[in-house]
């Protein structure tokens, strides 16, 4: 059951309004998964939370957003800042928007950069369609997370669904994404959707077994320890109880660029809870740490994700603006092959 959710958030774009960048005076900083600014000058650093509870200092220049996230601590990711829109806290999580020069509007989610406008499309349309097109005449879909919309937006393309169902904790995330992202939130106008707003996994525990053909989660940071979040049974057990026969989760996994190359452990705990067919893919995102990031695709039944069974009609384009700008069934189909040393690793735990 979806309970009420009690939030408290401010619009602040007025008093943290970065002005004069071009004189460098500003450095926005994350800590602790808590978005400050830094109005000194001479020498500058930002430090995001690691994911560990410490913090880690880097070289930062006035006027630019450093995104570090957990898990890549040896590197920063720069966005020049032309314009806070928004920053506020809800009793959940601080949530930061800005304007960047290069990459559009930046969304900032409890210190970890969640999409940028530039390149949403790639992430949002992949963890979409792989397991939407691979099962045949998908009919109820449930969402965990994705409180933006763009994962609604690409649900609507397909005909068949006749139910769509959001869990999404937090009203602040999508009451912000719907001012300042509105080619993103579009998805909130199909009629078929039903928000709940509340707990996902809590929600998931009390439908009933079977009632969903397809489920994304995308309910996890964009960065940090996935396969920890995963190796958490009560949730994919939760899950893979509420998949009906043939349907399919997807879920975003860690890069296989990892340091840790932690895919192998993912996929060996997946294996343990989805009695059927286990999957790693990927796709590039360039504003993502390493650029680019996974998906877990699963099912309790052997079903061949790697070739779309139910393939996308690119004019069929329901609230989205224009047909996909990253997926087509080609895609679909190379996402899952991969470099050589990762199928390598990936090889060796099949014969383990």
């Amino acid at each position: 059951m979806a309970r009420d959710n009690v939030f408290s958030y401010g619009d602040f774009s007025k008093t943290l309004h970065v002005k004069k960048l071009e004189e460098d005076e500003h450095v926005v900083l994350v800590k602790g998964g808590k978005t400050s600014f830094s109005f000194e000058n001479g020498n500058h650093h930002v430090s995001n939370g690691n994911g560990n509870g410490n913090v880690v200092a880097h070289h930062a220049k006035p006027g630019w957003y450093a995104d570090v996230p957990p898990g890549w601590e040896e590197e920063a990711h720069f966005f020049k800042v032309e314009k806070v829109l928004f920053h506020g806290r809800s009793e959940y999580q601080d949530l930061f928007v800005f304007e960047s020069v290069s990459h559009g509007k930046v969304a900032i989610l409890n210190g970890s950069m969640q999409l940028t406008e530039k390149d949403e499309f790639a992430y949002q349309e992949m963890l979409t369609h792989l397991p939407l097109c691979s099962v045949f005449n998908p009919k109820k879909v449930l969402l965990v997370g994705g409180g933006d919309g763009g994962i609604l937006r690409e649900i609507s393309r397909h005909p068949s669904v006749e139910q769509i169902h959001l869990c999404e904790l937090d009203k602040m995330v999508i009451d912000v994404y719907k001012k300042f992202f509105p080619d993103i939130s579009i998805g909130y106008s199909d009629p078929r959707l039903t928000v709940h707003i509340g707990d996902g996994i809590e929600f998931l525990r009390s439908v009933p077994e079977g009632s969903f053909d397809v489920i994304i989660l995308d309910a996890f940071q964009q960065m940090g320890s996935l396969a920890e979040e995963l190796a958490d049974n009560s949730v994919l057990r939760s899950v893979a109880r509420a998949l009906s026969p043939g349907g399919v989760m997807s879920c975003p996994a860690d890069s296989f660029w990892n340091k840790d190359f932690s895919v192998t452990d993912t996929i060996e705990h997946a294996k343990k809870i989805f009695s059927g067919s286990v999957n790693y893919a990927w796709c590039t995102v360039p504003a993502y740490a390493s650029g680019m990031i996974g998906f877990m695709v699963c099912s309790n039944s052997e079903v061949d994700v790697k070739h779309p069974l139910n393939p996308l009609n690119p004019d069929n384009y329901r609230v989205a603006k224009g047909p996909p700008k990253y997926y087509n069934s080609e895609v679909h189909t190379a996402a899952f092959c991969l470099p050589s040393f990762a199928k390598k690793r990936c090889l060796l735990l099949k014969s383990d």
